[in-house]
């Protein structure tokens, strides 16, 4: 048996956004996103795709009230595809196919009774730059904004019926790493300009500091 919860409370709302840290706790790679960014999606007063849709959070629990997945489901009227289409996304699920099949069928339940014909996900109630995509491989520590997810969460989605509609492909960057030949070609041409000259960030940062002062006080 699942119970079905729609967020709607504060316990409900920290539910929704602790229950992924009980879900990773033993996984290493794990980034909790910040609170404020996932909130400010579900808030009609910060994020304008509400003017042109709807969308709904919910929590999973089995009979000992324990949570054992969450989900969001929206419609955007502005997401065009060949057929109406809906979404689902921030999608946390333990490892049962059972009880994730169940989500599934709530949220395509959900998106029928609003004329809806197919489902996306998982995607982001809103841009593409955040939480938008299933990870299927390189399962290291997750940029900034990106979805992380366990490895088995591509059975899930994939014995359910999903397939691979677009691939996604983000990269990251050392901060100390060997900048390409390019770089260092440019730098040793325009470092020979007497009009061009370079400080360390931290000179900067205390001239905009003085800056923002000034502004500040008028």
């Amino acid at each position: 048996m699942i119970i079905v919860e729609e967020v709607q409370n504060e316990k409900q709302k920290n539910e929704f956004l602790e229950f992924p840290t009980h879900l990773y706790q033993h996984d290493k790679n794990y980034i909790r996103p910040l609170n404020k960014d996932i909130e400010e999606i579900f808030d009609p007063n910060k994020n304008k795709v509400f003017r042109n849709g709807e969308c709904k959070r919910f929590l999973f629990k089995n009979k000992n009230n324990a949570t054992v997945g969450k989900v969001a489901v929206f419609v955007n009227n502005l997401y065009k595809q060949d057929q109406p289409t809906g979404g689902m996304g921030f999608f946390d699920c333990i490892n049962n196919q059972e009880t994730a099949n169940f989500i599934f069928d709530y949220c395509k339940k959900w998106l029928q009774e609003r004329g809806i014909e197919a489902m996306d996900g998982p995607i982001n109630f809103g841009e593409r730059d955040k939480f938008w995509g299933l990870l299927i491989e390189g399962f290291s520590p997750p940029l900034y904004g990106m979805n992380y997810n366990y490895p088995y969460y591509k059975e899930l989605f994939e014995n359910y019926g999903f397939k691979l509609y677009f691939e996604q492909l983000c990269f990251s960057r050392p901060i100390f790493a060997e900048v390409s030949r390019v770089f260092t070609v440019m730098h040793a041409k325009h470092k020979r300009n007497p009009a061009i000259s370079s400080q360390p960030m931290s000179i900067f940062h205390g001239l905009f500091m003085k800056m923002r002062n000034r502004l500040l006080c008028g």
